[in-house]
């Protein structure tokens, strides 16, 4: 490269560097960036090495409405439609329930979320659950209702229940599912509060009313 070429080339750096910005090569997360060219995700990876997970093909990127209800298949849910705002996901401890519709979201963009029984589950075990999510990126931690087992793990179409808090897999799900890219479809997407849509002190609750009609399917 001669030197008026390596000028010209210096110069359009800064361009370059905003260019990339823009196509979402960053975030302010402190972790890699989203991949929004695709999608896919493999539903065999990681797949056998935890025993007890299940495991879903779910396709990503199907919104709903602040208003809408979706139909989930499985309780808790770990995939499918779901709101078009993320549940806040930078190491929250919610002490109440919160919106399905938005966690699934958080799921979609590599957050694991750790439900517990909130009649099973309390104390040390609880502390032990929340010390594992308070303050690290790309989990949350809440009450589910109702839940058929003490604790469940949700990452995008993958799922462990467990029944106690010291279960060596816990550590083990959010080791191999926290923004895994290999089956979350969009890891690194931003796990912030959105602006004015969600706010984690006053989050959607969760709704255990029949559901409607209307109701989104999962297929």
């Amino acid at each position: 490269m001669s030197r008026s070429q390596f000028v010209r080339f210096r110069h359009m750096i800064p361009l370059l560097v905003v260019v990339a910005t823009a196509l979402g090569c960053s975030n302010t997360d402190g972790e890699p960036s989203a991949d929004h060219s695709s999608h896919s995700t493999d539903a065999d990876a990681g797949s056998g090495d935890i025993e007890g997970l299940e495991v879903k093909d779910y396709p990503a990127g199907k919104h709903v409405e602040p208003t809408q209800r979706v139909a989930y298949d499985e309780s808790p849910p770990f995939g499918g439609p779901h709101d078009q705002v993320w549940a806040a996901c930078t190491g929250i401890v919610y002490p109440e329930a919160i919106r399905t519709e938005n966690i699934v979201h958080s799921l979609e963009h590599g957050a694991v979320w750790i439900a517990y029984n909130p009649d099973d589950v309390s104390g040390s075990d609880l502390e032990s659950l929340a010390g594992r999510v308070d303050g690290t990126p790309y989990t949350l931690l809440s009450p589910y209702p109702d839940l058929d087992a003490p604790i469940s793990l949700q990452a995008w179409g993958r799922r462990l229940k467990l029944d106690n808090a010291d279960d060596p897999r816990i550590d083990a799900f959010i080791e191999e599912f926290r923004m895994n890219r290999e089956t979350a479809p969009e890891p690194g997407a931003s796990c912030a509060a959105y602006p004015g849509a969600f706010d984690p002190d006053n989050p959607p609750p969760f709704d255990s009313s029949p559901l409607p009609a209307d109701a989104v399917p999962v297929g």
